[in-house]
């Protein structure tokens, strides 16, 4: 991938960019969420994100976020495409016991929140982003080989032109240096359903 492509929505508090890499140093009380339950919004995570009209493809990337320590903080992939439709998938930091594996799915300004316990001890992730149109499938890997499904999802303003990328920020009162690697936009290896046929 070519990260010249790629271009900030709201810029983090420092960012190093080499062949590569990316380190993205997060902001105090930076998030992104919209209403659901909390009836707050958040919309001020810094994202880094490149374009395309390309309706079949996949984008993988490894998350290192060896520093996140306080509660929320997150680093991972996302499809930002205004403040109320877009997707984000991320370990966010709990305590020093567990953190959550997760996605959000935010569509016409509601978001949901879809989870799981991982030990605290974890501070690697791959994840794997696909489309095909307008649906999306996030996967997720310890090793960058084998992904495991995370969600498949339906973006009600996913057709046409979209942007993605990554993203890192801190909810609460902390900041932490995410590091990014081995960006790979590949063909779609989320296959055709093999199953029951549409209606």
């Amino acid at each position: 991938m070519q990260i010249e492509q790629f271009k900030w929505i709201r810029e983090p508090k420092s960012c190093k960019i080499s062949e590569g890499r990316i380190e993205v140093t997060t902001n105090q009380h930076t998030d992104l969420w919209q209403r659901t339950y909390y009836h707050f919004q958040n919309d001020n995570a810094p994202v880094f994100q490149m374009e395309t009209e390309e309706t079949y493809f996949s984008f993988i990337v490894k998350t290192e976020f060896e520093q996140s320590h306080h509660r929320f903080d997150q680093c991972g992939i996302v499809m930002y495409l205004d403040s109320e439709n877009w997707l984000k998938a991320s370990v966010e930091y709990e305590n020093e016991q567990f953190q959550h594996l997760g996605s959000v799915v935010t569509n016409n300004g509601y978001s949901d929140w879809a989870t799981t316990a991982i030990d605290a001890s974890v501070k690697t992730m791959w994840y794997r982003f696909s489309r095909r149109e307008d649906d999306y499938c996030i996967e997720c890997s310890k090793d960058g080989i084998n992904f495991s499904q995370m969600r498949i999802c339906h973006m009600f303003h996913g057709d046409g032109k979209i942007r993605f990328g990554i993203y890192a920020c801190s909810p609460e009162e902390s900041s932490f240096t995410a590091v990014f690697t081995n960006l790979q936009l590949t063909e779609c290896q989320w296959k055709p359903h093999d199953g029951q046929q549409p209606d």
